[in-house]
């Protein structure tokens, strides 16, 4: 049997050879099936309908049906419409787009459109992003004797609604590539499954495309099918045939540069987003299906108006949401964070309950009124906190209720406001206490500044794309000097740091301006690029900083360790009752000592997190 290779063996910085360890890859072979991802399994060995589902549209094409595309008002749902359409239709079939407005029809499919298609002659639904819970809609195609077609990855009812097919990663195998796929994805399985059965494959040459786009912005993670895809696309995106995305990259300043994931998160996908929160969705279909240069850019432009719309909104909304924060009586802020205001747009009251959520280290839900004397919420919550758990446990004073465990929504009536913030924070409370003030930042590895150069980001980019799921690695820096701090519009500030003979310039993004900047700090950053007057240069993006100190505190359940490391380069960890636990370093950095405990696995684990704290680790 032949041993794994171990990471050592890859062409990698110990750096990142730390960043894939920590994550779980502890081999090279593990390792290059990230880097290198293989052939994707055959999608009909893995999606049970979608032999079914491909030759009912391959018959619609045939036959020249009309098939409604029935997407959702987010950039996932939207690009899931524009990609059937822009497929099926060379294909044969006569697409047409619906989807609902988030304003006046709320969610998914529903029975009013289904009638409303029916009446015009609609046989055929394929529905993209949504679908898998419409029951009432759902049913009543059947009953009209309309087929619908779900590609859907939310959860899944126990008792399924009648459909003709199903596409959803939960009912492919176990540990199967393709069940990190969004809408997007899913659509693309579909349409790549048709074009290829009608031996038609350049029908899809945009559809990878709108794939990229619309699973980076759904924030889908970025292994398996995912990965592959993105890693094929991403190189010719930017020369799209698509002449709304050009339009888009065209305003965002992007260039002629290959695209990057952190591109279309920052850069494209709020431009698209920003119309299903503000405006309406078929605004980015038309954008995303333009045959004409001139009137797609006309529709980017708009896209971008919606977008500097949504900045303005959130920031308004932010500005109000933290005054009522703030002016609470007391110096202690509710477990969990509930405010409401008629007047506040649904559409950006997620944006602004994240920020919070970031800001303030605890669940935050925005309310607004619907008019009809109830308020809709978006609630969003740190790592820890189930938010659908929460809602559960409050489902009986809710009418309408969903999510994740890290973020959800609700409607609520307005008498029963002040009951259920009550409950959200008896439900909260017992969580904060195991919290530590402030937002946990866990960097991946300990670099030195002149370790940050164009080598590094060479090696960093054979790591990318990154995303939910293989997040962008986090490094820090232990005893950095603040040279010079420069405070910009907006609440940023940029900063000067040098290490020893190393300078390299920072920037942290919405600093807040009550938290200090200390001159000696220890710093956690990711890396970018900044790109100015045509020059390029690295830079850090700070997440968070520190005084720096030469000890460490450590946090164990209601128990606290100071971990110190002495002159000659012992380590040293003194409880709270005043014992003490003296480790040797080693060249080859494990953890020896004459004392038994460091054999215990749960000592060797607070060693190694102090070796961490203190910057003796990568």
């Amino acid at each position: 049997m032949v041993e794994p290779s171990p990471l050592g063996e890859l062409n990698l910085p110990l750096s990142l050879r730390t960043v894939l360890r920590r994550r779980g890859f502890l081999t090279s072979c593990d390792a290059e099936a990230l880097l290198n991802p293989g052939l994707l399994p055959d999608p009909y060995d893995h999606f049970p309908d979608l032999l079914a589902a491909s030759r009912r549209l391959m018959t619609a094409c045939r036959n020249g049906e009309q098939v409604a595309v029935c997407g959702d008002y987010d950039a996932d749902g939207m690009t899931s419409t524009a990609l059937l359409l822009r497929a099926l239709e060379p294909l044969g079939a006569r697409p047409v787009p619906a989807i609902p407005s988030r304003m006046e029809e709320g969610y998914g499919l529903n029975p009013s459109m289904v009638e409303r298609l029916n009446a015009g002659g609609v046989q055929l639904l394929v529905t993209v992003d949504n679908g898998v819970a419409a029951r009432d809609a759902l049913e009543l195609a059947q009953d009209l004797g309309v087929e619908v077609i779900v590609t859907d990855h939310h959860a899944i009812p126990d008792q399924r609604p009648p459909m003709t097919a199903l596409i959803h990663p939960a009912t492919t195998p176990v540990n199967s590539p393709y069940q990190g796929l969004a809408g997007v994805g899913l659509a693309y399985v579909l349409a790549r499954a048709v074009a290829e059965e009608l031996d038609h494959p350049e029908a899809i040459r945009v559809a990878r495309d709108l794939f990229c786009i619309g699973t980076v912005a759904d924030m889908a993670p970025l292994l398996g099918a995912n990965r592959a895809w993105l890693l094929e696309g991403l190189g010719q995106l930017h020369r799209s045939e698509c002449k709304g995305l050009r339009a888009l990259q065209q305003l965002a300043g992007l260039g002629d540069q290959p695209l990057t994931a952190e591109d279309i998160g920052f850069q494209i996908a709020p431009r698209i987003n920003a119309v299903g929160r503000l405006g309406e969705p078929r605004l980015v279909v038309d954008l995303l299906t333009a045959d004409d240069a001139e009137a797609a850019m006309a529709l980017a432009r708009r896209c971008d108006d919606y977008n500097r719309q949504r900045r303005d909104l959130c920031d308004a909304i932010e500005a109000e949401a933290i005054a009522l924060v703030e002016a609470e009586p007391g110096d202690t802020l509710p477990s969990f964070l509930l405010l409401a205001q008629s007047h506040w747009h649904h559409g950006v009251i997620g944006i602004v309950a994240a920020r919070l959520m970031e800001r303030y280290n605890r669940p935050a839900a925005l309310l607004a009124g619907d008019g009809e004397g109830c308020l809709r919420a978006s609630v969003r919550s740190p790592s820890g906190f189930a938010v659908d758990q929460a809602l559960t446990a409050c489902g009986d004073l809710l009418l309408r209720y969903g999510g994740h465990p890290a973020a959800g929504g609700f409607t609520v009536r307005a008498e029963l406001v002040h009951t259920l913030h009550e409950r959200l924070c008896g439900l909260a409370d017992s969580w904060l206490l195991t919290q530590s003030q402030g937002r946990p930042v866990r960097p991946d590895a300990l670099l030195q500044l002149e370790e940050v150069n164009w080598d590094l980001w060479k090696h960093l980019q054979s790591l990318a794309p990154f995303g939910i799921g293989h997040p962008t690695p986090l490094f820090w820096s232990r005893g950095v000097t603040v040279e010079d701090r420069r405070d910009l519009k907006g609440g940023h500030i940029a900063l000067r740091l040098r290490q020893g003979q190393s300078e390299r310039r920072a920037i942290a993004w919405r600093w807040e301006s009550s938290v200090p900047v200390p001159d000696l700090c220890d710093v956690a950053y990711t890396i970018s690029i900044n790109r100015w007057q045509g020059e390029k240069r690295l830079q850090l993006e700070i997440k968070a900083l520190r005084s720096h100190s030469e000890t460490v505190l450590i946090e164990r359940g209601e128990r606290t360790y100071i971990a110190s490391r002495m002159q000659d380069e012992s380590l040293v960890v003194v409880n709270s009752e005043g014992r003490k636990l003296v480790a040797d370093l080693q060249q080859e950095q494990s953890l020896t000592s004459k004392d038994d405990l460091v054999r215990d696995e749960r000592v060797i684990q607070l060693m190694e997190e102090a070796c961490l704290g203190l910057g003796l680790r990568p």
